[in-house]
């Protein structure tokens, strides 16, 4: 009987030797993973980071062109009728947002939305002036309804604080 008991005891302090290398293994194992995890999140940070600041410079740039002082500048060469200046102003925005539209995975969501409303909102503007006019009317025309209906509040100054906002966080 005396046997038995050693060899129950010799078992039980085996199996306590087992379980305490096994789980001492598995937290070794646990530890170095979050190290490994931790420096490549902080590679990927030093490496996503001049990434992400370019995406918001570019959304700034779109932001910037897409407001309709400076669409207007930029497109309006006077000859224009109000259709052809439409057309122009609407081309011109949906190219910069379909070129600027891989930034938004650099973004918040919140910021993409502001930035897409402001996009919205501007071709609203632009749609809404042309429509009170004749298609045939002259550009001018276009390009003070729109300045008339934007009254110095400009669609993008939201989405520009958005960004800054994000920007001032961020970095």
């Amino acid at each position: 009987m005396s046997f038995l008991w050693y060899i129950i005891g010799t078992l039980l302090v085996a199996v306590i030797v087992f379980l305490t290398a096994f789980f001492s293994m598995k937290m070794f194992i646990q530890n170095d993973e979050r190290k490994r995890l931790l420096e490549l999140k902080k590679m990927n940070k030093s490496a996503i980071a001049p990434l992400r600041l370019q995406a918001y410079e570019r959304m700034a740039l779109f932001l910037e062109r897409i407001d309709p002082n400076q669409l207007i500048l930029r497109l309006n060469d006077g000859s224009a009728r109000n259709a052809e200046l439409r057309a122009l102003l609407l081309s011109s925005i949906r190219a910069e947002f379909e070129h600027n539209l891989s930034q938004q995975i650099y973004l918040s969501s919140d910021v993409w939305t502001k930035i897409c409303h402001a996009k919205e909102d501007t071709i609203r503007i632009i749609n809404i002036s042309s429509g009170k006019l004749a298609d045939d009317a002259p550009g001018i025309e276009l390009v003070t309804s729109i300045l008339e209906e934007t009254a110095g509040q400009s669609p993008v100054t939201s989405a520009m604080e958005a960004l800054k906002e994000e920007i001032r966080l961020v970095f």
